[in-house]
């Protein structure tokens, strides 16, 4: 469940479980997520739904190279981290940051910050 829920390597799941007296190797660990992770996220994922925090989210703007050309992605996240929308554009401007806008108030509606 920690690899799942938090962004650690098997490495680290396996330092976390032996400090806890469980001793296993790192190679069980990516087994049991690859046998057990879905299921997780489904279920953290269905606890979730219907409970996003409209308080506050961020745009967040990246440079992606696909296939060696330039990309801009957009997204919007909630401090969770939750990511409401992404938005992948060959150019970069108003115009760009405008549609990616209004096509997420349309879909999540309007932060109180």
């Amino acid at each position: 469940m920690y690899y799942v829920r938090y962004p650690l390597s098997f490495h680290q799941v396996e330092d976390i479980l032996h400090e806890r007296g469980i001793d296993i190797c790192h190679e069980t660990v990516r087994y049991w997520h690859e046998r057990f992770g879905p299921k997780f996220a489904r279920e953290i994922r269905k606890k979730r739904a219907g409970h996003h925090s409209n308080w506050q989210w961020c745009l967040d703007e990246v440079f992606v190279k696909i296939n060696g050309e330039r990309f801009y992605l957009w997204r919007a996240v909630d401090r969770e981290g939750e990511v409401y929308e992404s938005f992948v554009t060959k150019r970069r401007g108003k115009a760009a940051a405008k549609k990616f806008f209004i096509k997420t108030l349309r879909r999540h509606g309007l932060p109180r910050l």
